[in-house]
């Protein structure tokens, strides 16, 4: 594996755990985690800094156009730039939330996220990875668990007052949301390995991963 280009691409729910995961794997396997998350808070970033509205569509574009993302050793790099101390703030959420609804700046970033695969072995992780960025990753799972463990997980890390009861029903509610939207819909990829995580450690569920990984890269 050490010696090859591969890449790996992590769907699933909302609790599943594919963050945490991924971010594990990754550093068993020192490649990088690509946190698409984090790629729109820097695009997001970005936009506040040229004063750029995201109703100005053709400023969007524009800003876009001349935009590069990397990220290296964990670290996010924007036009080369490491800007991981600035996306991690409220105001960089919420304009990471707008962008994402633009179609322009999911264009851009899916283009990004293919050119890193090319380049280098990475694992990313989201709703569509195996779907529809990464349709030819050499390793794909679908990581799931069971409804009132993803709502225990979350409910757990949770410091608001919403009760467990609020969190299922929050989690099967952005279920539907995902898995009936009519871009890029949430799914299991056809080649992609099922890992349903319910009653397993983080651990063994990277243990798990890895030992899929070396097989599918074999």
């Amino acid at each position: 594996m050490k010696d090859k280009i591969f890449r790996i691409a992590i769907d699933g729910p909302s609790g599943a755990g594919k963050s945490t995961i991924a971010k594990a794997v990754a550093k068993k396997l020192n490649i990088d985690y690509i946190d698409t998350g984090a790629m729109y808070r820097a695009i997001g970033y970005k936009m506040s800094v040229c004063g750029v509205y995201p109703e100005d569509l053709e400023a969007v574009n524009t800003v876009l156009a001349v935009t590069d993302i990397d990220f290296t050793d964990g670290c996010i790099y924007l036009d080369g730039r490491d800007v991981s101390d600035h996306i991690r703030t409220p105001e960089m959420s919420m304009m990471a939330s707008i962008c994402s609804t633009l179609p322009a700046v999911r264009k851009k970033l899916v283009e990004i996220q293919r050119a890193m695969a090319e380049r280098k072995s990475v694992i990313m992780d989201g709703r569509d990875i195996g779907t529809n960025v990464l349709t030819d990753a050499e390793v794909k799972i679908y990581l799931t668990a069971s409804d009132e463990e993803r709502a225990q997980r979350r409910f757990l890390e949770l410091r608001d007052p919403q009760t467990y009861e609020e969190v299922l029903e929050d989690i099967r509610q952005r279920d539907r949301n995902d898995m009936t939207r009519k871009l890029n819909p949430l799914c299991r990829a056809e080649d992609a390995v099922e890992l349903d995580t319910t009653g397993m450690s983080i651990d063994q569920v990277v243990e798990r991963v890895l030992e899929i990984a070396a097989h599918k890269t074999a």
